[in-house]
Formats: C-alpha cells, structure tokens, sequence
C-alpha cells in the first residue's frame, strides 16, 4: 500500500488487489496502455476476478495491451485451438490409454490434492466399476495407501503426486500419463515465507516419471507437453538446500557447534540471503 510512483514512471509494479481497487475510480484503467499479470496459474480469487474484469473491458480498449504470464501451464490448447486444463487432457489421455489392449494399470501424475479430487471425478464419469479408480498423495491415510499395493482383478488408474515419483514404487504400472507439474516449495528469505507453488519439473523428474511404468515389462509414458516444452526445463531439480528455509538447518548446526554456518562445505551452496 506504499506509493512510490510519479508523475514520471513508466512501469509501475502492484499487487492484484491494488489493480482491483483502482478499478473504482479508473474502470476503463486509461492511465496504462500494457497491462502484464504475472503467476496467473495461481488462480487466486483476485486473479479470477481480475482476468474476468479484463475480458470485460478488453472489446471497450481495443488498444490496451494485455499479457498473461505463466497461465499455458494450465491452459494448453488443444488440436482444435480450444484451451483445455491439464485435468482434462490427462482424463482424455486415460480414456485412450484404457483403450489399448495390451491391459496394465495408468499412474496419471498430478501437482495437487485438488487437481487428484478433479480428475478422478472425471474418470468416474467415464469409467465403470471395471476399473480401480485411487488416490496417492502424502496425506492420504495409510490403509488407503495401501489399497494401492493389494492386488486386483480390475485394472488400477492411480493419480498420485509426485510422491509417486521417487517415494513410493507402484507395482504393474504398465502406462503413465506426466502432466510436468508438482507443487515446489521455495523459500522468499525477504519476506521470511515459504510458497509451494505450482511449477514445471525438471528435466530428470520428468525421466524420473517416465521410470515409473514398464520396470517389469514394455510401458507407455503419454507427456502432456511437447518436445519443446522439455528441452526448455532446467535439467535437474533445484537441490532443496538452495530453495528451503534453513532456520532449522542453521540451528542444528549451531547445536552441533559446527562453526559459521557460511563457512560450511555445502556440495551445493544455498544463496547468500
């Protein structure tokens, strides 16, 4: 809520509610003619809200410039230039791979609990009592964890997390279906908060996932991302150390009178902030 502009800027930087409240007394927002709104894939009520209002205003301000940041994560256009959310594409994905004679369950790998509820509400829209259809995330109470590892005679459709992907091994997975999201945590040390945001995965995740199928037999990995798309991700995960809070870290250090934390010999070193 702190002013800094004048009568001189020429960018001005602001939250989404700050835009939202001078849509009282500016509703056509003549004073910008570019308009950039970042982490739009957070999908905030703010961010809804505003995007609704900008689609509004956009036919009466043909020439205000409006650039959407980081939404083609969950908004990929499909082959008929429709947009579709990942939810979607995986559930089409599952369809076709259910299709295929050659059996097997599907882990279809999702970046959050909610995005797990959404797709299996979609299979079940779609699948009858043939087929297995189970939840995997860390949360999840252990018996119904363990229904994932009890054999059955219908097919199993998993849709997990990315606890999937390193933490636990599911057995017969025959197809994965990789949407290339998972919620990350970083660390802001200038604001001393940690956000788990969602975001692409790394290169070595990806192989990671694509592990995940085929281990006792021919498997099938259906990316819901393009060629491009994975030679532009970092190779490999950010290490921990350089994204995480380390009060905990810097303290037990201290405990075990390991000297200046600065001065330790981290095989990656986190940021100096």
């Amino acid at each position: 809520f702190h002013d800094r502009t004048t009568a001189d800027t020429l960018i001005k930087f602001m939250t989404d509610g700050v835009l939202l409240a001078e849509t009282r007394q500016d509703p056509r927002l003549e004073r910008y003619d570019t308009l950039i709104v970042d982490e739009a894939h957070e999908r905030s009520l703010n961010i809804d809200f505003l995007l609704g209002y900008l689609k509004n205003l956009l036919p009466a301000r043909p020439d205000l410039q409006l650039i959407i940041s980081t939404l083609h994560e969950e908004l990929p256009e499909d082959e008929d230039g429709e947009t579709a959310t990942y939810v979607e594409r995986a559930v089409a994905a599952v369809e076709e791979l259910a299709d295929r004679a050659d059996g097997g369950d599907i882990l279809v790998f999702m970046p959050t609990e909610r995005d797990i509820a959404d797709t299996l509400d979609g299979l079940r829209e779609r699948f009858d009592a043939s087929h297995l259809l189970l939840p995997l995330f860390g949360r999840l109470p252990a018996a119904d964890q363990r229904r994932i590892f009890r054999p059955s005679h219908r097919r199993k459709i998993i849709v997990a997390t990315n606890v999937a992907e390193t933490s636990i091994t599911v057995p017969g997975i025959r197809a994965v279906v990789d949407t290339g999201l998972a919620r990350i945590a970083r660390y802001n040390p200038r604001t001393g908060t940690t956000s788990l945001r969602v975001s692409r995965i790394s290169q070595a995740s990806c192989e990671q996932r694509r592990g995940r199928c085929g281990r006792t037999g021919p498997g099938l990995c259906v990316r819901l991302y393009g060629e491009e798309d994975f030679q532009s991700r970092e190779p490999f995960t950010v290490p921990e150390i350089q994204r995480a809070n380390l009060a905990e870290v810097i303290l037990q250090m201290i405990s075990l009178r390991l000297g200046d934390p600065a001065r330790f010999p981290f095989i990656d070193p986190p940021p100096a902030a």
